[in-house]
């Protein structure tokens, strides 16, 4: 069974319907048994890093999430899901700290004439070859994103893929079983179904 986590944040049911239409019976939920109990977690999300926090912390999804982390259950996060992974951002004005999952930290796009921010669009992705989440996806494969901050892993090994938007963009990421999209599988059409395929086949 694969767990939605709800904490009120947007794109829960776009993830929802993609899941069921690879054949998955996805629950959402913020039940901490549901969670603990589910083969695959994932987060998604989208909306502000320090509001999400904050609900993550009010839900007591905090803890649940780190014990599953460790648990070695496959975890995945999406969007505003991947920034929560790591440990603070730029964009909470009081330094909340996120889950820290993995090492690194969120930043915003700096400006740059010509660029528009939020960064929302398609743009392709250079991928690891080692990466299991991205598994059989080919190179420069076009995938969708909207985000004003991006990630800056502190690990290049912890890097599934990047892409260039301004500046150069860690967009995925995967360490033992902790894996997370800076871009949507759910709406990067067919590339996106096999992401979702291969993250419930590990």
């Amino acid at each position: 069974m694969v767990a939605i986590v709800d904490y009120d944040a947007g794109n829960i049911k776009s993830v929802e319907k993609a899941l069921q239409y690879i054949g998955e019976h996805p629950v959402i939920t913020r039940d901490m048994k549901e969670i603990k109990k589910a083969d695959h977690v994932i987060v998604p999300g989208v909306g502000a890093f320090e509001d999400a926090m904050e609900k993550m912390n009010r839900y007591e999804l905090t803890n649940v999430l780190q014990d599953v982390a460790a648990s070695g259950t496959p975890i995945m996060g999406i969007c505003l899901g991947l920034q929560l992974f790591f440990e603070r951002s730029d964009e909470s004005e009081h330094d909340v700290k996120g889950l820290s999952l993995l090492p690194g930290e969120i930043v915003r796009f700096p400006e740059k004439e010509g660029y528009k921010i939020p960064h929302m669009g398609w743009n392709s992705l250079k991928i690891n070859p080692n990466s299991k989440l991205l598994k059989g996806i080919p190179e420069d494969v076009y995938v969708y994103f909207v985000h004003s901050y991006y990630l800056k892993a502190k690990h290049i090994e912890d890097v599934a893929a990047t892409t260039d938007y301004i500046v150069p963009v860690h967009a995925a990421v995967e360490h033992d079983n902790i894996f997370a999209t800076q871009f949507h599988p759910e709406k990067s059409g067919d590339v996106g179904l096999e992401i979702l395929k291969n993250f419930v086949s590990i």
